[in-house]
């Protein structure tokens, strides 16, 4: 026996005890409908076969027997305050058998019966929501419940009714009310009462009491049903298989209403539905309409709008007067109920879960009802509804269609349910329902099977249901006649509303609770069809949706034979139509429907207009592929096919692919002449926007141009009328409608006119039809047999008919050559004359005429003699000139006008010749010419006719175009002579140097002949080239003349001068840059080697432009000292002082020297270089300076050194050229290739063996470390290899002792090898980056000068002998004389004071970023350029900072859970708060702003102790001060501590640095809301760019900050970027704004950031952060802020363990 088996064998058992009152509670809970106890009581009478009910309300005088007596109206009571003592509710159906009285007292067992309602076994009890102690009699029995002892368990009694008991027939429900209580809502109630009989089996008839009073009687009755089939194309399965529909019955329902008007006079507690009118707004649409050829001009269909919903009616209800209250009013409602016979078929394992859940099998055989309201009832039930009260309505208002969607219509389950049905009418069905019978059940999955199934059966009967009554519609429309279809009648729209109606009604609108039950209906009503069709009216009839098409205003009056959808069928049912629209049953016209109709029929003009027009529509809004619109609109032509009629003639058909042109209705053309066959009707043209027909169908308006073609080419087939050359009449119609049109015609077209009419004898004429050449205007009358136009009409040739006429060739004149032949060799005219008739007929003169007359030599010119006249030679007008006298004094051609006529240059004879071609003017060459005749006078008046004319009629005159030929007056030493334009200059001053001068008789026309005031600057150059000044005394005038020029000059010009040797000197004439000005320089050496001029201030500044000089420049004095360096220096007197001066002048402008002479300075030897040579007199080994000889000589570079360490060059020193000891000048030395000493000797230290323990090393490191850090805090100038921190970390400075210690060292220059030794009492040294050792020698006295400068080597990278002295006195010296000589040792005293022992070496925390310290030792400076900076030293870790790395690396590797290395992380932060440190070296003073800031002084020591722990609390609230004192940058102070509460833990005597602040940052920019600002240090031109080129550097470093500000939870305006070159500054806090070091974020993590490694980079910034957060509440670095360092670290240190792990 296992354990369990033997406890169970040892228990006992217990009652499961259940609070009933509890348990009915919250089962009635759930009922949330009204009228609950009706509703289960009316479904309880039907399942017993009950035929009538009545329902009982009883006052107190009934409860209690009084007699009530008959109860006059004037004393009824009020209906809605009536008190009511108790409910009784009775039926006449099957009474209760033993097996009912059983199920009655039980909770939770439905009816087993699967044909009744009843599931859950609950109803019943829905009678305790208004009762304690129902009591229940039914046939010779009664049963009673209450509550024992008035507690939680209920208990039921039975027994037997008395033998004469009454009423035994009926099953009574009688409940006490708890309490008296008003009657519900009479109408309300007899409304649900109303609702609920009509699905109810057996139930008919169903009375309301008040007491005896009868306030309403219900009754139904049914007519005869009819049996119908499933429609044919209907699948009668559902989509499982689990149900089938057999059969449909349809039985027409009335119920008959008798209701007091006392009922009506109460009103409704619920407001009247208004319905709200969805109506669609029609739009024309293409869907469709050519999707089968290509898509893009389809629409959607019409979209339903919601129109707005009328304000509901004030609720006043209309009572009727006292004495008529207890007047029925009798209505009664027809209503059709389809109801499908549907059998089931369930497997056995889907019946038996259903059993499970329902407590009873499931129906084999179940009926499924549908409630529909024809047209004409619901007609009848809204006029009924009329006729009572607004805030009523009719009482069959519950059963009246809801056509609109709001949701009255229900799904009944035996009752009304909560849920609605989506469409118009109610649905009756064996659901299965929740336990409330509410809604139906969709959670169960498998009742959700069942009930989904039973709705797909709803869909079939509502589907079915539609199509009979489409189908009937269909039957009554055959009957029509045709008329009454076309013509709208009566009958037709009634038939369209009954379709409406049955389309509204099946219309599915969202259903509620479960919006489910519509969609799974909607989809069973289109999914149960076999096929796509589905039957809606059409202007045609009923028809499938696939025969019908969408109406469409632009086609519907030509497409007329097609069937659509009624406009009144879009406007009134406008949902289901979509619906059907979207699941493709009904589409828009297509193009096949409109080519079918075109195919069919020709079109009337007035259909051909429509038809065209809309084309033009569709082609206009169409944005798609114009080939393909091309495409179909051709098909759309070759269908298409017009008839006209004209009066007495056969009608016409055209096809529209024909046609080519059209006649716009405004045009000129005469439509009732010939017209070519190509021509669209005008009847059909002057309908139709005759813009869009060229673009979109290609057809052009009919040119005049092709109309004149037809019209020549006809003849006399259209008869004789119409014959241009032989009717008059129509020629001179023709002729107007040309001259009309002609102003508008293009050159081409008229040409082609003309062309057609040149020929054509069609100008009527007085001499009969005459071709256009062969007749003359009627103003050519100099003869009298010519023929004369003459029109027909009488009307005269003018305006646009004499263009006309002319163009087509008309005469205006007599042919010249007729003229010359009977006018000018007649003699009979002269040139005046003839000159004054052609200007007369100018106008009619074509252009081949004139330009004939041009080339004839009709004109005479002046002759002086007779014989020359004689001769009478002719010539043509442009070999003339205008007869005035200034020509026949320059002796030119002058026309022969005559003596009896005044020539006049303005008249119109003038005029005419002018543009024959008669001179004005002489050309300019012609005049120039002149102006060089050898005549005097004759030159004179030319060059006077020149200048009088050169701006007017000269404009073109440039005398670069005469610039060989010479014309102008000039003077050549003071003789007159003529000169070529470039010889000569207008300014008399040039004359100096030989150049020819203006006459000046002349000079104010300078400007107009365009002489030059100077020469240019070219003839200056070749001058001086090929004749330069003789000496000093010309010069000085030529540069003077020349020197204002200077501008005029161009660089290239200049560069040549500088080249041209003309500048006079006392050797000759040398080039400028050879030229040097002044009288002498001050440099007498310079003097010597240089040539120096003067020629006064304006011919100096000429000679600088062309590039003398003042003083020689840096380069050609190093290129002088190079030609000869030894000469040089005898220049210098050989005074060593003087040439360093010239050394000291080249090294200061090293820059601007040129690479190449750098380089032939470095092989060169140009530097004086020093040795010390022992004088023969001196005494000792080791001679002073002062006992040795000086000795100089110039060396190359490579032969110098350079002295860096004293020592060594005392051992080297008379072998040794060195260079002078200046910093200026060993820089120099050192550039050129001198190198230092201490790279010449290689040192080995020698030494015995080492003491061990030896005291004197203990005092001597002990001295280093105490004196040292003055030296360090003193030192500034140059950068330390290691920090003081570091040398006094255990283990970093070495010191041991030996016996003896030596220094060998061997120097290699050169050739040069020599080996000395030297005993030493102490070096240093260091290998590889590890500890520095110091080496003392025990034998003799310590030398504090070889300590130092041992020390000195291995401390900076550039040691110094002053930083060694410096050190030796610090060594040497005691602390008081220190400190009497200013020096800062206060430290250093008190710790002695204190006996305090050495330090232990304190934790490094992150960073002491804060602090603007010295620069870090390493640290470089950041380059200039926009790149990151070189890399920093390895990052100082804490123990803190280690953990967490080390952490991070076992977390990576899965070797430690997260908790572990977070514990010794806090364990690390409990060490940094403990060991707190105690001592540290002070600070060098920072400069910030230009002001000095000292260290504080520590704290005074605490002398009392504390008592007690400060309380947790108070450190975590000063923390929360800390982190949100943190504020954007500002300027002003943001926080302080007079609300921090001292924490006493924090005090301690020690202290460190005090916080550091950032000054001279200025703002670059923004990243998000991160600034960023950059220090004063960064060059211009990086600072510009910064931003830009570290963009995405700048993006990693906030993607790292920002995530830790969310650890703190600080503001991101808090931080702040900084950046700048050096420095060792990695953050500060300043005013409550954090500050980071972004260069130091480039160097230390940006890498690791880029392979997204950021937990390195988030702990090192995450310390950063807690540091200077941490000054918020401490400023100065000590104990205190240590304490709340590591308090905010531990307390954000899970955050951070967080962020680790997400990474």
């Amino acid at each position: 026996m296992s354990s369990r088996d033997a406890l169970w064998e040892s228990g006992h058992d217990e009652t499961v005890e259940v609070n009933q009152r509890a348990l009915i509670d919250k089962v009635l809970a759930r009922y949330s409908g009204e009228f609950t106890v009706f509703r289960e009581l009316l479904q309880n009478s039907d399942d017993a076969r009950s035929e009538e009910v009545e329902i009982v309300f009883e006052t107190k005088p009934s409860v209690e027997d009084a007699p009530a007596g008959d109860m006059p109206s004037k004393q009824l009571p009020d209906l809605k305050s009536v008190l009511v003592q108790r409910w009784k509710f009775r039926n006449n159906g099957i009474v209760f058998r033993d097996e009912d009285w059983s199920r009655l007292k039980k909770i939770a067992e439905g009816n087993p019966d699967e044909e009744k309602i009843g599931a859950f076994g609950v109803g019943f009890y829905s009678l305790f929501s208004v009762t304690d102690d129902p009591w229940v009699t039914s046939g010779e029995q009664w049963m009673a419940f209450y509550w024992k002892d008035k507690k939680d368990q209920l208990y039921a009694r039975r027994g037997t009714l008395p033998s004469n008991a009454e009423g035994k027939e009926w099953t009574t429900f009688d409940m006490p009310l708890r309490e008296p209580a008003p009657i519900p809502l009479p109408f309300d109630l007899i409304r649900f009462l109303t609702s609920s009989i009509t699905f109810m089996t057996h139930l008919k008839r169903v009375s309301v009491f008040l007491d005896d009073k009868r306030l309403a009687r219900l009754e139904k009755t049914a007519d005869e049903p009819r049996v119908l089939d499933v429609p044919k194309g209907l699948k009668p399965r559902t989509e499982l298989g689990i149900m089938t529909v057999k059969s449909i019955r349809s039985t027409p329902v009335h119920i008959r209403a008798e209701v007091l008007k006392w009922v009506y006079s109460l009103g409704s507690e619920k407001k009247r539905i208004i319905p709200v009118m969805v109506k669609a707004v029609p739009k024309p649409s293409f869907g469709g309409l050519f999707s089968s050829i290509f898509s893009g001009l389809s629409s959607s269909p019409a979209t339903p709008q919601r129109g707005p919903t009328p304000l509901p009616q004030p609720d006043t209800p209309e009572v009727d007067p006292q004495g008529d209250l207890l007047t029925a009013n009798d209505s009664a409602v027809s209503l059709t109920v389809y109801s499908a016979e549907v059998t089931t078929k369930l497997d056995r394992k889907f019946s038996a879960a259903l059993h499970r859940s329902t407590k009873k099998e499931p129906p084999s055989k179940l009926r499924y009802e549908l409630i529909y309201t024809g047209k004409r009832e619901y007609d009848a039930s809204v006029l009924e509804d009329s006729k009572y009260p607004s805030s009523t309505g009719s009482i069959f208002q519950g059963l009246r269609s809801d056509l609109e969607g709001l949701g009255t219509t229900r799904v009944f389950i035996g009752h009304s349910t909560a849920q609605t049905t989506g469409i118009g009418g109610h649905m009756a069905s064996r659901f299965i329902p929740t336990v409330e019978r509410e809604s139906i059940d969709f959670m169960d999955r498998n009742i959700a099977v069942w009930n989904k199934e039973l709705l797909y059966v709803g869909g079939i009967l509502a589907r079915s249901a539609y199509e009979f009554e489409l189908q009937d519609i269909k039957t009554t429309w055959g009957t029509l006649k045709a008329d009454a279809i076309e013509n709208s009648s009566q009958e037709r729209q009634a038939l369209i509303q009954r379709s409406i109606h049955a389309m509204k009604f099946f219309t599915f609108h969202t259903s509620t609770p479960s919006a489910d039950v519509s969609q799974l209906l909607e989809t069973a009503f289109f999914a149960c069809s076999t096929t796509s069709n589905f039957p809606i009216v059409s202007s045609r009839g009923v028809m499938n949706c696939s025969e019908i098409r969408m109406p469409d205003a632009s086609l519907s009056t030509f497409v007329k034979d097609l069937p659509v959808v009624p406009q009144e069928v879009i406007s009134d049912a406008p949902q289901m139509l979509g619906a059907l629209q979207s699941k493709g049953h009904i589409k828009s016209i297509t193009f096949d429907d409109v080519l079918k109709e075109l195919n069919s029929r020709p079109l009337s003009t007035s259909e051909m207009v429509s038809c065209l027009q809309w084309w033009a529509q569709i082609s206009t809004d169409y944005r798609g592929d114009r080939n393909k619109l091309a495409t179909v609109q051709r098909t759309l032509i070759d269908a298409a096919i017009i008839t006209t009629e004209t009066p007495g003639k056969a009608e016409k058909l055209t096809l529209l692919s024909t046609i080519k042109t059209f006649v716009n209705p405004k045009s000129i053309i005469p439509v009732d002449g010939p017209l070519p066959a190509h021509v669209l009707p005008l009847d059909v043209s002057k309908e139709l926007d005759t813009k869009v027909l060229w673009p979109i169908f290609g057809w052009y308006e009919l040119p005049v141009v092709e109309w004149l073609t037809y019209v020549c080419s006809v003849g006399d087939k259209e008869g004789a009328q119409f014959d241009i050359e032989v009717s008059p009449p129509w020629a001179e119609r023709v002729l107007s409608v040309l001259s009309r049109g002609w102003p508008s015609l293009t050159g081409q077209d008229k040409e082609t006119i003309v062309a057609s009419l040149k020929d054509k004898t069609c100008i009527p004429t007085s001499g009969g039809m005459k071709s256009p050449e062969q007749a003359y205007f009627a103003s050519v009358n100099i003869f009298q047999d010519l023929p004369i136009v003459t029109l027909p009409s009488g009307n005269s040739v003018r305006g646009a008919m004499d263009r006309l006429l002319q163009a087509l060739g008309v005469r205006k004149h007599v042919e010249l050559q007729v003229l010359f032949n009977r006018m000018i060799k007649t003699n009979q005219w002269t040139v005046a004359d003839l000159v004054k008739y052609l200007a007369s007929i100018r106008s009619t003169l074509s252009n081949e005429e004139f330009t004939r007359l041009k080339s004839t030599a009709a004109f005479s010119k002046e002759t002086g003699s007779d014989a020359e006249k004689a001769v009478a030679a002719r010539y043509q007008a442009r070999q003339l000139y205008e007869p005035l006298d200034v020509f026949r004094k320059l002796h030119l051609p002058v026309l022969d006008w005559g003596q009896n006529v005044r020539w006049r240059g303005s008249s119109e004879e003038a005029k005419f010749l002018f543009d024959l071609g008669l001179q004005r003017q002489p050309p300019l060459g012609t005049i120039i010419s002149l102006c060089t005749d050898e005549d005097s006078e004759t030159r004179s008046v030319a060059l006077r006719y020149l200048l009088d004319n050169v701006t007017t009629k000269y404009p073109d005159y440039d005398a670069h175009d005469f610039i060989s030929l010479a014309y102008i007056p000039a003077l050549r030493d003071s003789q007159p002579c003529l000169a070529t334009p470039k010889e000569v200059v207008s300014n008399i001053q040039w004359a100096e140097l030989g150049f020819l001068i203006l006459d000046p008789a002349y000079q104010k026309d300078a400007s107009k002949l365009q002489v030059e005031a100077h020469p240019p600057p070219a003839q200056l150059i070749q001058l001086l080239k090929t004749k330069p000044p003789k000496d000093i005394a010309q010069a000085t005038k030529w540069f003077n003349i020349i020197s204002p020029r200077l501008p005029e000059f161009s660089s290239s010009q200049l560069q040549t001068l500088s080249q041209t040797a003309f500048v006079p000197t006392k050797i000759g004439h040398l080039v400028p840059s050879s030229c040097y000005i002044g009288a002498q320089s001050n440099n007498s050496i310079h003097a010597a080697l240089f040539t120096f001029v003067n020629f006064g201030g304006f011919a100096n500044s000429f000679l600088m432009a062309c590039g003398a000089k003042q003083e020689p420049t840096i380069e050609e004095i190093a290129k002088i000292i190079l030609e000869s360096p030894s000469r040089y220096f005898k220049l210098c007197g050989e005074d060593a002082e003087r040439y360093l001066q010239e050394l000291r002048n080249l090294a200061i402008n090293l820059k601007v020297i040129s690479g190449t002479t750098i380089m032939r300075m470095k092989r060169s030897p140009i530097l004086l270089a020093i040795q010390f040579k022992p004088k023969l007199n001196a005494k000792g080994e080791d001679p002073d300076d002062e006992e040795m000889d000086a000795t100089y000589g110039l060396k190359k570079a490579d032969e110098i050194v350079v002295v860096d360490e004293t020592n060594t060059y005392q051992a080297f020193k008379d072998v040794l050229w060195i260079a002078p000891q200046e910093d200026l000048i060993e820089s120099l030395y050192q550039t050129l290739g001198s190198r230092k000493l201490s790279m010449h000797v290689k040192e080995e230290y020698q030494c015995t063996s080492e003491v061990l323990n030896s005291k004197k090393a203990v005092e001597i490191q002990e001295l280093v470390l105490e004196r040292l850090p003055l030296l360090l805090y003193e030192h500034t100038h140059s950068r330390t290899r290691v920090s003081m921190g570091w040398l006094s970390t255990p283990g970093n400075l070495v010191v041991k002792t030996y016996g003896k210690i030596a220094v060998a060292r061997q120097l290699k220059v050169g050739e040069l090898r020599i080996s000395k030794s030297q005993e030493v009492s102490a070096i240093a040294k260091r290998l590889a980056g590890g500890p520095i050792q110091l080496w003392i020698a025990g034998n003799t006295q310590i030398d504090m000068y070889d300590v130092a400068m041992s020390l000195n080597k291995q401390l900076f990278d550039v040691p110094k002998a002053n930083d060694a002295l410096l050190l030796m006195t610090f060594l040497s010296t005691d602390l008081r004389s220190l400190k009497r000589r200013g020096y800062n040792v206060n430290r250093i005293l008190k710790q002695r004071a204190a006996a305090l022992p050495p330090p232990a070496a304190p934790p490094v925390l992150p960073q002491d970023h804060s602090i603007a310290k010295p620069p870090i030792p390493g640290v470089p400076s950041a380059p200039l350029g926009g790149g990151p900076p070189p890399p920093l030293p390895p990052k100082p870790d804490s123990g803190l900072q280690q953990a967490l790395t080390q952490a991070h690396a076992n977390q990576q590797h899965g070797s430690s859970p997260l908790g572990n290395w977070i514990n010794k992380a806090k364990d690390s932060l409990q060490n940094v708060r403990s060991n707190a440190p105690t001592r540290s070296s002070s600070p060098a003073p920072v400069s910030i702003g230009g002001t000095e800031a000292r260290p504080m002084p520590p704290s005074a020591p605490s002398t009392s102790k504390p008592s007690t722990a400060t309380p947790t609390n108070v450190i975590a609230h000063n923390i929360d001060l800390a982190v949100k004192a943190c504020k954007e940058e500002s300027g002003n102070v943001l926080h302080n501590r007079e609300s921090m509460q001292e924490v006493h833990e924090t005090r301690n005597e020690s202290y460190c640095d005090v916080s550091g602040t950032s000054e001279n940052l200025r703002l670059a920019g923004e990243m998000g809301k991160v600034k960023i600002y950059l220090s004063d240090d960064v060059p211009p031109e990086v600072a510009y760019t910064f931003l830009r080129d570290n963009q995405d550097a700048l993006a990693r470093f906030i993607h790292i900050l920002l995530p830790l500000s969310r650890v703190y939870d600080l503001p991101q305006s808090t931080l702040h970027i900084f950046y700048d070159v050096t420095g060792g500054l990695i953050a500060f806090n300043r005013n409550a704004s954090l500050f980071v070091n972004f260069r130091f974020y480039q160097s230390w993590h940006d890498a690791e950031v880029q392979t997204k490694q950021l937990n390195n980079a988030y702990i090192s910034w995450y310390f950063t952060l807690a540091h200077e957060i941490a000054h918020n509440l401490v400023q100065p670095h000590n104990s205190e802020h240590e304490f709340y360092f590591s308090a905010i670290c531990e307390k954000y240190l899970m955050s951070l363990g967080r962020l680790l792990a997400a990474n």
